[in-house]
């Protein structure tokens, strides 16, 4: 039975520049908002939005991401036709069995896409804060009678330059596409989401992958050729919650605004959508009667006995009596010992943070560093670790790490 539209989700991402956070693991699967996942958040998309088969492409890293996936099932994502399939990439009888671009990547999985006989089939970014209706993107595509339709969002002008933009007429069909120009002719940033007819998309596809001069990537090759052909093209505006995620700064103001959902438009607790993500398992928090917690997100299986205040604090974190911990992002299985002082910056998962260590700072006079620790890391007692550090290794007891 042929499916109306399925889902093709690229989670191969390195995410270089989160540094620290993605030695050890993809981008989509990094820890966000206390007890989720950047990858949850598409998923439960598709998931709210009644697509029921994902395919989730893969490649750097993988094995956490893998594991985490499973079967599917805590998004209801476990069909017997259907469902949520990892695909990484294979060795092919004719030749290569990496990734090459965003476009190879869904070029190499044809036969995935076939088994369902789609009319539609939408990518998604592994890599993005969103929370987006896509049956109503489908609703605005089918309505234009659009070949390729891409969700957008406008962004104010002076940052547009650093955008994939999308020109419009009033129609909203997309007369040209400039990526990253100096001297932007719209305001209308892509979101790298796409809604292609599976038969447009197939052949795009397959004469990219026959041009050797090629990218194989949708921004520089596949988008440009569409316009080169006059092909249906339309630009959905987006204007609820978007944030990519690619950088440690907005990784850390993401997590920020989970605590203010209303002036953020982030609102991980509403009931009508729903966030899905593996559960830990673990117990209730534990808070202490000597702690003062102020405006913080702590996750289940935490042991609070320290001060916390407008901070994410994930699953299975311990804080300990006399211990500050202000702004931060705090991931699962990390201890702070008593005395340490943790402000305005990202903790990785599995950090042990010794007794009086001090952990970045709050930022003076416009400053805008994240200090940032790598999964695994131990700080020693009375060490220090400066507001824009990042460590990947491990910091002696009293040593300075800047």
């Amino acid at each position: 039975m042929a499916k109306e539209l399925i889902a093709m989700l690229l989670a191969g991402g390195q995410g270089s520049r989160l540094y620290a956070l993605t030695e050890k693991l993809a981008k989509p699967a990094v820890p966000f908002g206390g007890k989720y996942r950047i990858i949850d958040f598409p998923l439960s998309n598709c998931v709210n939005s009644d697509i029921d088969t994902v395919g989730v492409l893969t490649q750097y890293q993988p094995l956490v991401l893998n594991e985490y996936i499973g079967n599917g099932q805590p998004w209801d994502l476990d069909r017997l036709y259907g469902g949520v399939h990892v695909l990484p990439p294979y060795q092919k009888a004719k030749g290569s069995d990496w990734y090459k671009g965003t476009a190879n990547a869904i070029y190499q999985n044809i036969s995935f896409i076939e088994r369902y006989d789609p009319k539609y089939v939408i990518i998604l970014s592994g890599d993005q804060i969103c929370k987006q209706d896509y049956s109503d993107f489908l609703k605005f595509h089918k309505e234009k009678g659009a070949e390729f339709s891409v969700a957008v969002m406008e962004v104010p002008w002076e940052e547009a330059p650093r955008f994939g933009l999308m020109v419009t007429d009033e129609n909203d069909r997309i007369t040209e596409f400039q990526e990253k120009p100096k001297n932007p002719k719209s305001n209308l940033a892509s979101m790298g989401i796409y809604i292609f007819n599976w038969d447009v998309l197939k052949k795009y596809l397959e004469e990219d992958e026959a041009d050797p001069n090629s990218e194989n990537d949708f921004g520089n090759n596949i988008i440009p050729n569409l316009l080169r052909d006059g092909r249906a093209m339309y630009a959905y505006h987006f204007d609820g919650y978007w944030k990519d995620v690619g950088t440690i700064s907005s990784l850390w103001e993401a997590n920020m605004e989970v605590l203010d959902p209303e002036n953020s438009g982030m609102d991980v607790f509403d009931e009508h959508w729903k966030i899905y993500s593996r559960n830990s398992g673990l117990p209730a928090q534990k808070i202490g009667t000597r702690a003062v917690v102020e405006n913080a997100m702590i996750t289940e299986g935490c042991v609070i006995d320290g001060n916390i205040k407008h901070s994410v604090i994930f699953a299975g974190v311990t804080v300990e009596e006399g211990a500050e911990v202000e702004d931060a992002v705090v991931m699962g299985g990390t201890v702070i010992k008593r005395g340490a002082v943790v402000k305005h910056c990202i903790v990785a998962e599995n950090v042990v943070i010794g007794e009086g260590a001090k952990v970045g700072a709050m930022p003076q006079d416009g400053e805008n560093g994240v200090a940032t620790v790598g999964s695994g890391v131990k700080i020693g007692a009375g060490a220090v670790v400066g507001p824009k550090a990042m460590v990947r290794h491990d910091v002696k007891e009293g040593a300075v790490e800047c």
